[in-house]
């Protein structure tokens, strides 16, 4: 799926790295909980979160992910979004819930990786 797909899906405005929306990612995951993603998510190329600090950036980084999709409405700081930007990772806001966000994303191709806790 598109980066752009993203966007439009979840009627999303784009914060930074406008330019890389024609990139292709193929999975995503769902967390305020950053230890959660670094310890069970494996290739996950979106995260969409409502967490807004600079964790979220550094665990984006470390995760080698492409994309951050804020949900609920929440916005990054102007710090974070150059930290971001620095990057090359795409980030976005949307009004939606997490719940409906990874639902939408999910029934429109969008998978998650299957894990075993």
């Amino acid at each position: 799926m598109k980066i752009s797909t993203i966007r439009d899906l979840l009627g999303a405005e784009v914060l930074c790295c406008e330019d890389s929306l024609d990139s292709d990612v193929y999975s995503a995951c769902g967390s305020d909980m950053m230890s959660d993603v670094l310890a069970y998510v494996k290739d996950q190329a979106v995260l969409l979160t409502g967490l807004v600090n600079p964790q979220v950036i550094r665990t984006a980084q470390m995760m080698d992910m492409v994309c951050i999709v804020f949900v609920r409405s929440k916005r990054p700081s102007e710090a974070m979004i150059s930290m971001a930007e620095d990057d090359g990772i795409v980030m976005m806001a949307t009004d939606m819930r997490m719940y409906n966000a990874c639902g939408t994303l999910y029934v429109n191709g969008l998978i998650g990786t299957a894990t075993h806790v």
